[in-house]
């Protein structure tokens, strides 16, 4: 959700039960504020928080006039202080995988982890036990990773792809229709295009290439890990994830108020194809 309409944001996401204090809020709105600032960025997001034993994480992104770019993310503890995270890499997130159960709150804790490791002495193999040393930080920095490209979306015709291949804010966004709500067709991921890229020319044929440049809800595997709910009157379209329960996404139809929080433990639905 942006930074900058953060307070409606919030009201418009708390059917979930994704709510902030009074002082979390206020927090928020002067930090973020300052974040924007001091890092010069386009926009500023607020991404949710993940849930630890000890503390939660508050998570914060900020973009670049170029929406698909890189994200910058940032954590804090308590709302005003601002640590910014390494990006992800292939590496970090084979490393974290191995880690289960939930967050403790702490960046610094570290994790112990048991591998095998193949010794030569001479003519003789054995095995031999290696303890691992994996950082909370580390791990926080591949959950988000794998959030943001499996579940965090945006509206089509949020944004526009201009000839020169940049992505930028669609400013004659007037919000989907309610005939467009209902279809999992009218939500992108929010993330460079992956599927598209192995389309044919024929399915591509009726595609507009400046707005229909990521991959569509509708392909995401398994099938029926959406739920879209409309509330307030259908006057509010929710959307939740099953994939990564505590992912939330909410828009108000015919206007420009949309985004998405999650609040959770940062645990994904391992379970889901057995449960559809």
């Amino acid at each position: 959700m942006d930074a900058d309409s953060l307070l409606l944001s919030l009201e418009l996401a708390s059917g979930s039960g994704q709510g902030l204090s009074p002082d979390r809020r206020a927090s928020l709105l002067t930090s973020l504020m300052l974040v924007k600032r001091d890092y010069r960025f386009d926009r500023v997001l607020f991404w949710g928080r993940i849930l630890g034993l000890v503390a939660d994480y508050y998570i914060a992104q900020g973009l670049s006039d170029d929406q698909l770019a890189p994200r910058k993310t940032l954590y804090s503890l308590n709302c005003t202080e601002w640590s910014l995270l390494p990006p992800a890499t292939e590496e970090m997130v084979t490393q974290t995988a191995v880690v289960n159960g939930r967050f403790m709150g702490d960046p610094s804790h570290e994790y112990e982890h048991m591998e095998l490791q193949k010794v030569n002495e001479g003519e003789k193999v054995f095995d031999e036990e290696l303890v691992v040393q994996i950082k909370e930080e580390s791990r926080l920095v591949s959950i988000i990773d794998q959030i943001d490209k499996a579940v965090a979306i945006i509206p089509r015709g949020a944004l526009f792809k201009t000839p020169f291949g940049v992505t930028s804010v669609n400013r004659t966004f007037e919000g989907l229709t309610l005939s467009e709500i209902r279809k999992l067709s009218s939500y992108f991921h929010f993330r460079e295009a992956i599927d598209l890229k192995n389309k044919t020319l024929l399915e591509k044929a009726n595609l507009d290439p400046s707005l229909d440049f990521m991959d569509s809800l509708e392909y995401d595997i398994p099938k029926g890990s959406w739920s879209i709910q409309m509330e307030r009157g259908n006057t509010l379209v929710v959307l939740r994830s099953l994939l990564w329960p505590g992912l939330t996404f909410y828009h108000a139809p015919r206007t420009k108020n949309y985004g998405y929080i999650y609040v959770g433990t940062g645990e994904k639905n391992l379970d889901l194809p057995f449960m559809l």
